[in-house]
């Protein structure tokens, strides 16, 4: 079986579900053109011999049954949804790299000894309604009726209503999932490291913890020309001086810490008046805890300092604040190994994932770790989001040895 004309067909064929003239797709959570890509993508597996099944919310799983050991399941996947015009890999490369590692694990050695399952999860973008991972917090019974009952989309139609049209519904009974011993999921790299690097795979160690800030300044709004420079209360040059201070702090203290400050409001935002408030966030990102907290700490002190030398006041609100997820190590090892084994060591990295993924969620119930191949010029999120094929069929033969090793051998 040849992986990257396997992969090609299946990649042309699921992509045209919501698949826009312009390229990329969108494809959101209950639309029709989300239920048109499980129930064909359903098809194929069928087709393909695996037996398959939706739980209550839509999550869809295709299983091959182990010979020896049934209850013990190898899981790989990932997510089916898209953005608004987004690309053809973001979470679906997950879903087809699986099905095509399974179908070609099969065809070469037969039934493995472990159940092997694709998990081709509901939703994880958070896209259409405001609320994110409801395919893979359902997986695990942390989803609840009442999180989601009353929210919308943009065009006012209810989630329980757009659910329900698709034919699915709330989880009535927890899931049980105890049978799954590994799940792995491949995904594009959605940044510039590796293709920088010119490396192939990513290894990923772990996802990195964020915190988001919301930061009120207020001072005093007044005439541009009549109000001398030093009895200014100005809130924008008080965000400024922190706003600066803080990137170069973490540019000193290296990768792989990040800061962003992605949305400034000023208020009255006009060319003459000297802005009295500002609000912006910050979004602050680090695999390790200590040094995600250390500078968190570095984040309001600098904030109250500055504030008071400016003669504003202040408000800082963490409105997010999610702990760094490690991946199993016993995984990462068998990816490593694969992974020298197919690409060699020097065309392998081991690095975080700045960005979320459903194995945030699955990591902290069942063993978990992640594989990344290149994006180009780090796009992701986008129609021009690509990867190089030698690179995609790479991370699928990566897969393929490390799912080999977890269902096949003793």
């Amino acid at each position: 079986m040849d992986i990257r004309s396997s992969f090609e067909a299946l990649d042309k064929k699921i992509t045209s579900y919501g698949g826009l003239d312009g390229g990329g797709i969108t494809r959101l959570l209950y639309t029709e053109e989300w239920l048109n890509a499980v129930q064909g993508l359903r098809g194929l597996l069928k087709e393909k011999g695996f037996t398959t099944r939706f739980d209550s919310v839509g999550n869809l799983i295709g299983r091959i049954e182990g010979s020896k050991y049934p209850e013990e399941t190898i899981m790989s996947g990932s997510h089916i949804d898209t953005v608004v015009e987004g690309g053809h890999l973001d979470g679906q490369f997950g879903v087809l790299a699986a099905t095509v590692a399974m179908e070609s694990l099969q065809a070469a050695h037969g039934q493995p000894l472990r159940s092997l399952e694709i998990l081709a999860l509901a939703e994880e973008e958070g896209s259409r309604f405001p609320f994110a991972f409801w395919g893979s917090k359902n997986f695990f019974n942390l989803a609840e009726k009442a999180e989601v009952e009353s929210i919308t989309d943009a065009k006012g139609i209810k989630f329980e209503d757009a659910m329900h049209q698709s034919g699915f519904d709330y989880r009535t009974s927890d899931n049980d999932y105890s049978d799954v011993k590994s799940f792995v999921e491949v995904h594009i790299e959605q940044g510039k490291v590796l293709e920088t690097e010119q490396k192939s795979i990513g290894i990923v160690e772990g996802i990195v913890g964020q915190k988001r800030y919301t930061v009120n300044l207020k001072g005093e709004a007044n005439h541009a020309g009549t109000t001398p420079m030093g009895l200014r209360k100005d809130a924008v040059v008080a965000f400024s001086k922190i706003a600066v201070e803080l990137t170069e702090r973490a540019e000193m203290i290296g990768d792989p810490l990040v800061i962003t400050f992605g949305r400034v409001d000023p208020v009255p935002n006009t060319v003459n008046v000297v802005p009295g408030e500002v609000t912006f966030s910050i979004d602050c990102r680090h695999i390790n805890q200590i040094e995600l907290d250390q500078f968190a700490s570095e984040i309001d002190k600098c904030i109250k300092r500055i504030a008071e030398d400016e003669g504003v006041s202040y408000e800082i609100d963490l409105w997010m604040d999610e702990a760094p997820t490690l991946m199993d190590k016993r995984l990462v090892g068998e990816i490593t190994k694969a992974a020298k084994q197919i690409v060699g060591e020097s065309d392998c990295k081991l690095m975080p994932s700045g960005a979320g993924h459903d194995s945030q969620i699955f990591a902290k119930h069942v063993p978990t770790a992640m594989i990344f191949v290149p994006s180009i010029n780090g796009v992701s999120h986008n129609i021009e989001e690509e990867t190089e094929m030698d690179d995609l069929v790479k991370g699928i033969e990566v897969l393929k040895q490390v799912l080999y090793q977890l269902a096949y051998e003793e």
